[in-house]
């Protein structure tokens, strides 16, 4: 009897305990959450890239010959005339040699004009006649050609526009490798940029893109696809894309860019932050229990990403998403880490695209209330920037391992 009371006393022990346990763990001592608000709010995903600021139309100047320069104009910044002469190689054993040929075709028009007089005497004058007639032909071919082996050393504009650079110095030997001068118009000027081949399918010319500029910290910069190229680089595995730059762009030539091209956008869309989702679904608080919710997945911005689903706006959902957290399971929330995903003003950034190894997004775009396509680009470019760029940075070289 003693036994059985023991035993009985023990069960209930054992059962108080988990019954303790799991009010403890469940009502008590519930997981802390923190969630975020869903909200309606503008989001873009771009693709990202880098390029360089060239002018739309511009040649390179460079020696047909590897000779020493003698003559080199300082002209950087000036405006040329296509043909005007930039400098100039030593052509003194050029010429010396033109002397020579000169000379030779003299002696043969004279002795061509004697076998004239006794051309019609016989064959034999005729056939002398003949071979001095052909022997001053290629006399003067070889003139002409040495002519035009002169004109090559002299450097001239290939077109009309201004010297854009100026590189090397008179008495260096330069050849067909070096560039001496660049010459073409300052404006318009454009950015060509290198595209993902993998992501080369997503744009299209006359979409919007965004630039960033170390030379500008925080700035945002306005572009807008023009061409693409035909053909890719089999190598390097990606497209030249050019994006035509507004006439008031602070860029200057030369410079590199980080290039966002925006492929996908909404100016309200129903978003949550992008560690909200989980697989197909959200968690939604309801009574201080979790919900699950399922969810389709449309643009994934590098904050936000736009859900669509029986979510409606000011939905808490938790954030980070917890699928350790059965259907159902009581939570505790804290709080303090609540927050409401909002579109920021024009001037001020809200969400930016995606940061894959070759998609990211871009930021703050220096607009007025009145354009339409505002809420886009503030929700594109945001003061995140440097987040954005360097996610892709951190994926692109992780890929490359």
């Amino acid at each position: 009897m003693k036994l059985k009371h023991l035993i009985a006393t023990g069960i209930l022990t054992i059962t108080a305990a988990g019954v303790g346990h799991y009010a403890y763990s469940h009502f008590l001592h519930a997981p802390l959450v923190t969630t975020s608000i869903a909200s309606l709010a503008p989001v873009s995903e771009a693709v990202y890239g880098t390029g360089i600021v060239e002018p739309e139309r511009w040649a390179k100047v460079v020696p047909l010959q590897r000779r020493r320069l003698v003559e080199l104009c300082r002209c950087e910044g000036q405006v040329v005339k296509s043909g005007q002469i930039l400098g100039r190689q030593d052509d003194a054993e050029e010429r010396s040699a033109l002397d020579q040929m000169e000379i030779n075709r003299g002696q043969l028009e004279r002795d061509l004009a004697r076998a004239e007089k006794d051309r019609d005497k016989n064959d034999a004058t005729r056939t002398e006649y003949e071979q001095r007639w052909t022997k001053l032909e290629e006399a003067k071919s070889r003139i002409v050609a040495q002519k035009v082996r002169l004109d090559s050393m002299v450097l001239r504009a290939p077109l009309d526009g201004m010297v854009l650079r100026r590189d090397g110095e008179v008495g260096e030997i330069a050849g067909p490798t070096d560039v001496l001068f660049v010459v073409g118009p300052p404006a318009p000027m454009q950015v060509v940029a290198e595209i993902n081949e993998e992501e080369i399918n997503r744009l299209a010319a006359g979409q919007k893109a965004f630039l960033r500029s170390e030379a500008f910290p925080g700035r945002a910069l306005r572009a807008a696809v023009s061409q693409i190229t035909p053909k890719g680089d089999p190598t390097r595995k990606t497209f030249r894309v050019y994006l035509r730059l507004p006439q008031d762009t602070p860029l200057r030539i030369g410079m590199s860019v980080e290039v966002n091209i925006i492929f996908r956008e909404k100016q309200a869309a129903m978003v949550v932050p992008a560690e909200a989702v989980a697989g197909d679904a959200v968690q939604m608080v309801d009574d201080g229990r979790v919900k699950r919710v399922p969810v389709k997945v449309g643009i994934r911005g590098n904050r936000n990403i736009e859900i669509i689903g029986d979510v409606s706006r000011g939905t808490p959902v938790l954030s980070p998403a917890r699928v350790d957290l059965a259907d159902g399971a009581r939570i505790r929330i804290d709080n303090s880490l609540t927050r409401a995903v909002e579109p920021a003003p024009a001037s001020e950034p809200a969400d930016q695209p995606d940061a894959a190894p070759a998609t990211a997004a871009v930021a703050v775009a220096n607009t007025g209330r009145s354009d339409p396509d505002d809420a886009v680009i503030s929700a594109a470019m945001t003061a995140h920037i440097d987040s954005v760029v360097n996610d892709a940075r951190r994926n692109m070289i992780s890929n490359s391992r």
